[in-house]
């Protein structure tokens, strides 16, 4: 089984509480908030006051800049504020709040279940209805697929891949939609094909889930769909987009600013591609996605279709509310995703799953000394000195960190995971390289204003 070559872990997937459970549709909510910033860069400006009227699937919320994703109301009914609310990590951002009226849709929306195989758009309309739509990369990056599919001058795709990978413990998310929408996945492939103007598609998704495989295969060969599927060894973290390129191809994305595209190469993910779908074919704006929730103490693990802007805390009390002692909530899965001070904040374009933990999960082993026995060099699938990052970053050593190639860091984790002492190797990585990027980023402004 092919798999990459650096580093990586293997911690337990605990995927059997959640990946036989169907996809769920969740009762609307009541209320929405609506974040503006759903997405990596500029966050969308609000296009709507309060006071009002939005239909299900109207444009509230407009991409700022290239690097910007459109955002769209999951309900019909009345704008009651448009301010500053706090976020999963209590962290105030702009969100708009809708209060739902029914559930009347934009008129051009196709609601039907019909599977539209055929696309007669061109490469330029596909990216722009894709853009318009704001579909976001799904798996938990958020980088907006408009964006993604423009190619730069000078690079061509020569492939593109379809992360199926879900390497995240505990999250089924996209098992669940390869194995339940999976012709509409496949038409999604064919348009993102079409508008990269390449001819050649793999799905890589790894051997822990042989039913998706085989559904895949099974409508690849009945519909006679030109995609491969390429079954891959279990290993963390193979859904990172340089993990996955080096398993499915060999080749390696060069360090930064190099990308997929150097090596001509675009991913996308399994459930953007079913969006993908949605969009072109069906003028479906991305308003809601499958979330997973779950845990060992969950009572009834789901995994469930939601609307954009539902507070977590509903989705909680559908598989059962949260356990009794200790309990940590976290948004996304255990070894990338983010502890959850506030769970009535909303399901948001980035949301796969929300894990709970218990018990004496909840705690941290006890931290002591780095022993230097470089497990966290072992397994990190980058090529990086965790350790060694770790202690810049406490000593905000800031230069020393971009030196030692911190931008090259995709926070997956294995280095905190595999640390015999407990240092919370990954927390200060995480604070390093966003304290660096941000130096990065201003000195790239400063040149760019003196050449003015």
């Amino acid at each position: 089984m092919k798999t990459f070559p650096i580093g990586g872990v293997h911690p337990s997937d605990n995927k059997k509480w959640s990946c036989a459970k169907a996809i769920e549709v969740l009762a609307l909510p009541d209320v929405v908030n609506i974040p503006l910033g759903q997405h990596i860069g500029a966050p969308a400006t609000a296009k709507v006051a309060k006071g009002d009227k939005v239909l299900t699937g109207q444009l509230i919320a407009e991409a700022t800049g290239f690097m910007s994703a459109n955002i769209h109301s999951p309900i019909s009914g009345t704008v009651t504020a448009v301010d500053m609310q706090p976020n999963g990590q209590g962290l105030r951002q702009m969100m708009i709040t809708i209060k739902r009226e029914g559930d009347e849709w934009m008129p051009e929306i196709d609601r039907s279940t019909e599977v539209k195989r055929e696309c007669e758009l061109d490469s330029a309309a596909i990216i722009a209805k894709i853009k318009d739509a704001g579909i976001v990369g799904m798996g938990g990056a958020t980088f907006p697929t408009h964006v993604k599919l423009s190619i730069p001058n000078g690079c061509k795709a020569e492939f593109l891949i379809i992360n199926g990978v879900e390497c995240e413990p505990y999250l089924t998310s996209d098992h669940r939609t390869m194995l339940e929408r999976g012709e509409e996945l496949l038409v999604g492939v064919e348009i993102l094909k079409k508008a990269l103007g390449v001819e050649k598609a793999i799905i890589g998704v790894e051997n822990n889930k042989p039913d998706a495989i085989a559904n895949l295969n099974k409508i690849i060969a009945e519909k006679k769909f030109p995609i491969v599927v390429e079954p891959l060894k279990v290993q963390y973290p193979q859904g990172g987009e340089k993990q996955l390129i080096a398993a499915i191809t060999g080749r390696q994305v060069p360090p930064p600013p190099g990308l997929p595209i150097h090596v001509g190469a675009v991913v996308c993910n399994a459930s953007t591609a079913v969006a993908v779908y949605e969009a072109v074919q069906k003028n479906k704006p991305l308003i809601e996605r499958v979330v997973t929730v779950t845990g060992k103490a969950v009572k009834e693990p789901r995994n469930l279709l939601t609307r954009m802007g539902t507070p977590i805390a509903t989705l909680l009390e559908m598989a059962g509310g949260l356990p009794e002692g200790e309990v940590k909530v976290v948004n996304g899965g255990p070894m990338m995703g983010r502890v959850m001070v506030n769970v009535d904040s909303p399901v948001t374009k980035g949301c796969s799953g929300i894990t709970v933990f218990s018990g004496e999960d909840v705690r941290r082993v006890p931290t002591s000394e780095c022993i230097k026995c470089a497990k966290c060099v072992a397994a990190c699938p980058m090529g990086l000195e965790p350790y060694l990052l770790q202690r810049l970053a406490a000593k905000q050593m800031w230069e020393e960190m971009e030196a030692e190639r911190i931008p090259d860091c995709i926070e997956c984790g294995c280095c905190q995971y595999t640390c015999p002492a407990g240092i919370a190797l990954l927390d200060y990585v995480r604070l390093g390289k966003q304290t660096v990027m941000g130096i990065i980023r201003a000195r790239a402004a400063a040149a760019a204003a003196a050449k003015k």
